[in-house]
């Protein structure tokens, strides 16, 4: 459990329950100000992350009914994990993007058309049997998608502050994510944008519509905006706390660029699909992180293409890639 931070009359106690993953901790924040009590995302739902949770109010001297508000950055399960928990012991309002409230309640018509989206553009990459092991994961989680359903009152975050946080979308990771921030003590409080230890993951998704977004073109966005304001302490979602995060947030710009790069040569030496590219350049892991691995070599082609480095043709029903 990572010290708590005070400034003036707010104070945030940081939660911080390791996990054996690369994520190295999945964090969630109380935060405290003039009696009143929120919580920053709500981990994911396991005994570690509900013991933690208490322990930390209990440790305040607080119970669960002094807890006023949570609030969520983003959809991902490792970010409203207790939110069903907490809610059917205190009658509080849940805030979401609004943009996370139809994956959060599983709606089965998104539902079956991300799985129609991923099955087509697994195809279009050449990903052949991988990519149709992936599909049946994703329709056998279908079937089991109320159970994951978040069951408490969503109401979505509006562009008006809560518990005076500014709310800046910053998508990227996923299509909802936003950061909150805290302009007077410049902390940050930034889902999964911003990590010390790690690249963010920009996962590749449909919208509504069932259009691919360009995730890493957004994630680069998201890091850019950063920029324009001043940040002493980032409270990140996994990880030890960030301090003074500018020169962070240059690496992991940088980093987009170099990563675009590596894929560029490939393309450059002959290697012409995605599927071709994440084989060749994450071997093992194409198998056993075969989504995380098609997201990023897809992500990062559709970077090359929108800054012209890259152009493709469709073959065979597969898309071919050459560098310009």
């Amino acid at each position: 459990m990572a010290e708590e931070i005070q400034d003036n009359d707010r104070t945030v106690h940081p939660i911080m329950v390791p996990t054996s993953s690369d994520l190295a901790s999945f964090n969630f924040y109380l935060v405290e100000e003039e009696g009143r009590l929120s919580l920053i995302d709500a981990g994911i739902n396991s005994g570690k992350c509900w013991e933690a949770f208490h322990e930390s109010i209990r440790c305040q001297d607080f119970s669960i009914k002094d807890l006023d508000r949570i609030i969520i950055t983003h959809n991902h399960e490792d970010h409203v994990g207790l939110v069903d928990r907490i809610v059917a012991r205190r009658d509080i309002p849940v805030y979401v993007p609004e943009k996370a409230i139809h994956r959060l309640k599983r709606d089965k018509d998104f539902f079956r058309m991300r799985i129609e989206f991923f099955a087509r553009l697994y195809k279009e990459m050449g990903c052949g049997e991988a990519g149709e092991k992936q599909i049946q994961k994703l329709e056998d989680a279908f079937e089991n998608h109320d159970k994951k359903r978040i069951q408490a009152d969503l109401t979505p975050i509006g562009h008006d502050p809560i518990a005076g946080l500014e709310r800046i979308p910053t998508p990227g990771h996923s299509p909802d994510h936003l950061v909150f921030l805290d302009r007077e003590r410049e902390w940050l409080f930034g889902g999964d944008l911003l990590l010390d230890h790690i690249s963010s993951n920009a996962l590749v998704e449909p919208d509504r519509e069932g259009n691919r977004i360009k995730t890493v073109l957004e994630l680069e966005k998201s890091l850019e905006k950063l920029r324009a304001y001043n940040i002493q302490v980032v409270f990140p979602g996994h990880g030890e706390l960030i301090e003074n995060p500018e020169d962070l947030i240059e690496i992991r710009l940088d980093g987009i660029k170099r990563k675009a790069d590596k894929v560029l040569d490939h393309v450059k030496n002959g290697v012409e699909t995605a599927s071709e590219l994440g084989q060749t350049m994450y071997r093992s892991k194409y198998v056993s992180q075969f989504s995380l691995v098609m997201s990023e070599v897809i992500g990062h082609l559709d970077y090359l293409e929108a800054h012209e480095k890259v152009t493709k043709e469709m073959k065979d029903g597969v898309w071919h890639y050459r560098a310009i």
